[in-house]
């Protein structure tokens, strides 16, 4: 005890703003349900495993932890089962969920010597009790950000609450709550109209209340009410919910309306999950694996390099993504092979939770050591299950996802993403994390460059450079090879002309090889209204595209979305053959030949008048016919530099609520140069891509740079568009910095061909 009160100052009783780790160790996977139990800082409030909390003291010297161990109750095996008598899962009276129950225990730890006191105690300083105390009555900050995630949307302000009528002599007591229409103790709100405490609505899995505080609004009006069990000092965490709005809002006269029925909240203590809460709850811890896509039982798999990633509402995309890159030999060296926990750790800040460095060394370990792919019964000490029944509980990426998503908020919510889009996020971000030593990025094995050959009607040629880390491929329908669809194809028309739809067993979907795909993206391509600087006028001019690398890992993008008639999105259903060993040498680019000529750089008043914002009547015309206002169409061609119509829908619709969407158009091409920041045309630059294109992005993207990378990833021709301004920007001459430094598949002069299947990725 001695020990402890020496140690005094260096524990902190953790105030509302704390974030207070309790649930998931920050270095490891470790929970309190594992062996060694979890260690809090009582200083910090980070959260260490055994193996990893004497590495928290060795750095900073903090000495007091709170021991949290939890251990699953036995359950006898010949205990009776209860006979069920509601259609209900998991409350008293329904079907047993068959969830293990938990006994949580808690101990004071004093490092070095690891002396362990027992909590509680009244012979603990009475400091410590009240800190141990907030630590566990606190929510964690694990399942705060959870929470957060899942209601991005912010809670708005409710306008029934601002001139609530309250009636009645109603005293509530400040415990002892039950339904005034049933027996239910639980789940239970306050209609703060009239004081009526009811329960809530039956959820779809039988739980929760039997409608009545709904019914209620439904009898009388009474717009507003509060849940019960979620009222604390912290009135913004209470779950109100506004009937006639039908969704959870904010009282910001709560304090009073409750005081109406005698409610001191100063004093209350959360004891049931909001809503919100229940949602996130339910979503993430239904057992998704019982469900099979074939309908077959699939034999689960244990050990290195087959640990799965838990569900974290929506999150199948970054799980596939992630999977596949640490299956990478590239990602396996630097986040694994090359650097230790311990090693993350020592260079990691004051709170390791926020380094993306540490997170994703902590996601490597997890995913590839094996430690955590075990089936749940091992982990958790009891009998070894039979290989039918074992089950991997796999590990909960949250701590990842909350860093990943930092620059990025759309990815911290629970709504569906893109994987495509979250990969080359990801890539973004760890380049970014390595700038300090580019030779250690793992991202650049899957950056490769592509080479544009422009060829003008005057026989002169344009070479343009680009750096990429996906290849998005169109898919050629008309190569399919199942000689059965023309006949398929034959038959839908008979049965729509019909009336009659077409069933699932009857499709038959196209097959496209890949080599098709990869061949149309070689293939030459028509651009109309190309300036030439040697024809001092618009001509038609041939793209062609190469890669001058390959990277260790290519990764391909099929456009299964295309427009029909009207500009209307479609789905392509349509299977990709893909070989095991593709070999693409007719995608080498060859740079500039002997005997070729490069187009003249333009006169000094051909630029300037070239330069002009000038929209393509074509592309307007279009897009009016869409719908979209004139002006908002013009700024759509403009800021695209004419690039296409899909290209200026994208830009116009990713615009719409700009601040100045109405202002007029600038001519000022000048004027419009120089407002752009030269810092940012340099930061795009050192991203590998070219100046010219740099400062079309930041003008499309009003000198954003995550937004003008996005804008460049999404624009391809955009290249094609930037030649008629600076034909002869680059060339294969000599090298140039865009091509140094990238992986070729084996060096520049031994330009490798062949691409052996790796693994496919998809999600959805």
């Amino acid at each position: 005890m001695d020990l402890l009160r020496s140690n005094l100052s260096r524990v902190r009783i953790p105030e509302p703003t704390n974030r207070i780790y309790k649930q998931e160790c920050c270095l490891s996977f470790d929970s309190p349900r594992s062996e060694g139990g979890l260690f809090v800082d009582m200083n910090t409030f980070l959260a260490f495993g055994k193996d990893h909390v004497a590495w928290n003291y060795e750095k900073t010297g903090n000495p007091v932890y709170l021991h949290i161990k939890q251990t699953k109750k036995l359950v006898s095996d010949d205990r009776p089962l209860k006979k069920p008598t509601l259609l209900a899962i998991g409350i008293d009276g329904g079907f047993e969920n068959n969830e293990p129950e938990y006994e949580e225990t808690h101990n004071i730890v004093i490092l070095p010597s690891y002396v362990t006191l027992t909590f509680p105690s009244v012979e603990l300083p009475e400091k410590v009790r009240l800190a141990v105390d907030a630590i566990l009555m606190a929510e964690g900050a694990e399942r705060k950000e959870q929470v957060a995630a899942w209601t991005a949307d912010k809670k708005q302000k409710s306008t029934y609450a601002m001139d609530l009528q309250q009636i009645g002599n109603v005293v509530v007591p400040p415990s002892c709550w039950k339904c005034a229409k049933c027996d239910k103790t639980d789940n239970l709100w306050l209609n703060l109209t009239d004081g009526m405490i009811l329960c809530g609505r039956k959820n779809w899995d039988g739980t929760g209340g039997n409608n009545h505080a709904f019914e209620h609004y439904k009898e009388t009006g009474y717009p507003l009410a509060v849940k019960l069990g979620t009222i604390t000092s912290d009135l913004e965490a209470a779950d109100v919910f506004s009937y006639p709005e039908d969704e959870s809002v904010i009282d910001p006269h709560l304090a009073e309306h409750l005081a109406y029925f005698g409610i001191d909240f100063s004093s209350l203590q959360k004891t049931e999950m909001t809503t919100a809460e229940r949602e996130l709850d339910q979503n993430t811890n239904f057992d998704w694996n019982r469900i099979q896509e074939s309908g077959q039982d699939v034999e689960p798999i244990f050990g290195p390099g087959y640990t799965g990633l838990v569900n974290l509402g929506n999150s199948c995309y970054m799980a596939a993504t992630m999977q596949v890159v640490f299956s990478t030999q590239s990602f396996f060296r630097r986040y694994y092979m090359n650097q230790s926990l311990k090693m993350a750790f020592e260079t990691a800040p004051a709170d390791p939770t926020v380094d993306l460095d540490m997170q994703l060394t902590k996601l490597a370990h997890g995913l590839l050591s094996g430690k955590y792919s075990l089936p749940a019964s091992e982990r958790d000490g009891t009998a070894t299950p039979s290989v039918k029944d074992a089950k991997q509980e796999g590990i909960p990426p949250r701590m990842f996802k909350a860093v990943i998503a930092a620059s990025h908020p759309e990815f911290s919510t629970m709504r569906q993403q893109d994987a495509l889009e979250f990969f080359l996020h990801f890539l973004d971000q760890v380049e970014r994390s390595n700038a300090a030593k580019p030779e250690l990025d793992p991202s650049s094995s899957f950056k490769f460059g592509v080479e544009d050959r422009i060829l003008c009607s005057s026989g002169r040629v344009a070479y343009n450079k680009r750096l990429d880390y996906i290849l998005s491929l169109n898919i050629p329908l008309h190569e399919a090879t199942n000689k059965e669809l023309e006949a398929f194809n034959k038959i839908k028309s008979e049965k729509m002309s019909e009336g009659k739809d077409v069933s699932n067993d009857e499709i038959v979907r196209p097959r496209v090889p890949l080599e098709a795909c990869l061949a149309n993206f070689a293939a030459p391509e028509e651009i109309p209204n190309f300036y030439s600087s040697a024809l001092k006028s618009k001509t038609t001019a041939l793209k062609t595209s190469g890669l001058t690398s390959f990277p260790d890992y290519l990764v391909l993008h099929m456009r299964k979305f295309v427009m029909e008639a009207g500009w209307v999105p479609k789905k392509l259903d349509v299977y990709i053959d893909v070989p095991d060993i593709i070999d693409i040498s007719h995608m080498c680019s060859k740079g500039l030949q002997p005997g070729e000529e490069l187009l003249p750089e333009a006169a000094p008043e051909v630029e300037a008048e070239s330069s002009q914002p000038i929209a393509d009547e074509a592309i307007v015309a279009q897009l009016a016919s869409m719908g979209f206002n004139q002006l908002h169409c013009q700024k759509a061609a403009i800021n695209t530099s004419n690039a296409g119509v899909e290209e200026a829908m994208n830009w116009l619709l990713s615009h719409m609520d700009d601040p100045d969407i109405d202002a007029p158009i600038s001519h000022g091409a000048k004027g419009a140069e120089t407002s752009i920041d030269q810092s940012a045309v340099d930061t795009l630059v050192s991203f590998g891509f070219q100046e010219e294109i740099a400062r079309m992005a930041l003008k499309a993207s009003g000198c954003d740079i995550e937004k003008a990378t996005d804008w460049i990833f999404n624009n391809p021709n955009a290249y094609a568009a930037a030649s008629t301004m600076d034909a002869d920007t680059s060339s294969n001459s000599t090298p140039t910095p865009v091509d140094a430094g990238l992986p070729d598949g084996g060096g520049s002069e031994s330009f490798s061909p062949n691409l052996n299947l790796y693994c496919l990725c998809v999600s959805h």
